[in-house]
């Protein structure tokens, strides 16, 4: 695993708890899209966080953490970037990254595991391929769907590409979808058997997604996400 060590471009505010890093590495750094950065924090103490950006935009990483209250794991993290000023980290972690096979693609997202989605998302319109991609992001309010105007952008710029924002606790004046995201995917979908999917969110959600998906067709070889290394 080599080690990079990182200076901190910039920290900003995405919502009131997730929060953009920009870290400029000494050199460009080699990643597959999908893939997650493990954050050295103490000799045995790596902390991983998906890279958010793709992999052709190589010279910077950047890094969505959410630092709620209580949530030490991350504002540990982040207050260590705060004071420091750098950070030092190894990049190409994980296998699930970006797998091109022709396949229409379906990311699922669960709050900050947007980042991973999304550096999956910008590869993939980046090189010209038309294969279908639809992502799916699911937030407990719409504000959590921080990046939900740019999506809409890229899906009026991209016909190959939709956009579905689910939000769980919704106000009135909400007009999208409402519910858990994965139900959303599902009233979507009938069938997997033709279908790759990328997965981000937690464990339990990642489960749930696996286990209705597969139900439906979804073939073990065409589902991607980080947890199901661990599940």
């Amino acid at each position: 695993m080599s080690e990079i060590k990182c200076q901190v471009a910039s920290i900003t505010p995405l919502t009131d708890v997730v929060y953009k890093i920009e870290l400029t590495p000494p050199a460009p750094v080699e990643f597959k899209a999908g893939q997650y950065a493990m954050v050295k924090m103490g000799e045995k103490d790596l902390r991983p966080f998906s890279i958010a950006n793709a992999a052709y935009d190589n010279e910077r990483i950047e890094l969505h953490i959410g630092a709620e209250p209580g949530n030490s794991y991350a504002t540990e993290v982040l207050t260590r970037m705060q004071e420091d000023g750098e950070i030092t980290l190894s990049a190409n972690n994980g296998q699930a990254f970006l797998q091109s096979n022709g396949l229409p693609m379906v990311l699922i997202a669960g709050g900050t595991g947007f980042s991973y989605t999304y550096s999956i998302l910008q590869q993939h319109l980046h090189s010209g391929d038309t294969t279908p991609i639809t992502l799916y992001w699911g937030g407990k309010h719409a504000s959590d769907l921080y990046l939900s105007e740019q999506l809409t952008e890229l899906a009026e710029k991209y016909a190959h590409f939709t956009f579905v924002p689910v939000v769980e606790f919704a106000h009135d004046d909400w007009q999208g979808r409402t519910g858990w995201v994965h139900h959303a995917v599902m009233a979507d979908h009938a069938d997997f058997a033709a279908v790759q999917v990328y997965v981000a969110g937690r464990f339990e959600m990642a489960k749930t997604v696996r286990d209705d998906l597969t139900v439906r067709g979804l073939k073990a070889e065409n589902l991607f996400g980080d947890a199901f290394a661990f599940i």
